[in-house]
């Protein structure tokens, strides 16, 4: 039997398009999320430990790749960059892998997310049904109707808010002055109710001032760390992202269940007295496995399309951590009519759209396989 009777034969090989997405899929996953651990590790720099990603000498700054026509060819080895090097004098290729191994990342995660929470949502108003159904179908509507980069950038804004709160240590000042001021009422024999603090407080603006002085010198800010600052706006992208793109999932698995909850197999479950949960858990659910998988599939590129496009507006992943969105908001300022640097916008551009083609790609070869009228045609 030839190879291509045995591609025909076999539903995961079918696709032409869909083999060559993922196997170029698999070389770019390997190549940026197994090498995470040396981009992201510290080497020396100037006498201090820097993540090789950011680590770079100004006098290499705009460094063309050493292959590239026009580029200098008395550099030292040290100086012959592979992809180039960016207006700091940090390689590219380093910053593109640890660039796609956090856009990866990201986009990966928010798509489990959101597959997760569009999952079970679906399920659950589409066998519900009735006025559940239509209540939450409706809410789905809401959500849909605004504007998805407004709502990532208050979530942003309230995150940022509450880190400025947690370092200044605001609320703790508060008690310590509300505290200092009822002990003074207490050694008065005066109330000290709360109310009576608060009023005390307002009545005595001098005292009030002395007090928020002292507290400044009596309860010091906390530190929050680069590294601990950095992965909270990751957390608070993933949720961003994860936490709203649900919505066309929700839709089509509430359309499958609809479309399963009549078949003679539920309304067996249902006679012999199966409950809701062990029918919707063991019999709709395994059912949806092929929808799942291949809207997943597509909900990550989705994804990593969202983020790169929030970094690249400045409200995603900030440097100088790089992902591909940022690199190529870096990149687009080097196209200049004096010195085009093109490097620094083609290859973060390149690797970003030739991924999101890939993923599409497995998915439409996903969808293919998974088809059960695909035999019939």
């Amino acid at each position: 039997m030839s190879l291509f009777a045995l591609r025909r034969d076999n539903p995961l090989t079918r696709s032409l398009a869909g083999l060559i997405g993922a196997s170029f899929l698999v070389v770019i996953l390997a190549a940026c999320l197994l090498t995470l651990p040396w981009t992201l590790g510290g080497v020396p720099d100037e006498g201090a430990i820097v993540p090789r990603y950011n680590a770079g000498s100004i006098t290499d700054a705009r460094l063309p790749p050493f292959w590239a026509p026009g580029a200098p060819r008395d550099l030292t080895p040290d100086r012959r960059f592979l992809l180039g090097s960016d207006a700091l004098g940090r390689s590219l290729f380093v910053r593109v892998l640890a660039g796609g191994g956090v856009s990866l990342t990201i986009g990966i995660a928010a798509a489990l997310l959101s597959v997760f929470i569009g999952t079970i949502y679906g399920a659950v108003s589409g066998y519900a049904g009735g006025r559940v159904d239509a209540l939450l179908m409706r809410i789905v509507d809401v959500l849909y109707g605004l504007p998805y980069v407004l709502l990532v950038v208050l979530l942003a804004i309230a995150a940022d808010a509450v880190v400025a709160e947690y370092v200044s240590r605001e609320g703790a000042r508060a008690a310590w002055v509300e505290r200092h001021m009822r002990d003074s009422l207490d050694a008065q024999g005066k109330p000290s109710d709360p109310a009576e603090v608060r009023r005390a407080l307002a009545a005595d603006p001098v005292k009030k001032r002395l007090l928020e002085t002292e507290a400044l010198q009596n309860v010091p800010p906390r530190e929050i760390s680069q590294s601990g600052r950095t992965m909270l706006d990751l957390l608070v992208l993933l949720f961003a992202i994860g936490g709203f793109s649900w919505l066309t999932m929700a839709r089509v698995i509430r359309g499958q269940v609809l479309s399963l909850k009549n078949q003679p197999f539920v309304e067996a479950a249902r006679a012999i007295g199966a409950s809701r949960r062990r029918i919707l858990l063991v019999h709709l659910l395994p059912n949806l496995v092929g929808p799942i998988i291949v809207y997943a599939t597509l909900t990550v590129p989705q994804a990593i399309l969202q983020e790169s496009f929030l970094s690249f507006l400045g409200i995603g992943v900030k440097p100088p951590l790089p992902s591909w969105g940022n690199l190529a908001a870096e990149g687009l300022p080097e196209l200049n009519p004096y010195q085009s640097n093109w490097w620094l916008l083609l290859f973060p551009c390149l690797l970003l759209g030739v991924t999101l083609l890939a993923l599409n790609f497995v998915g439409e070869g996903l969808r293919e396989a998974l088809d059960p009228k695909r035999e019939k045609r």
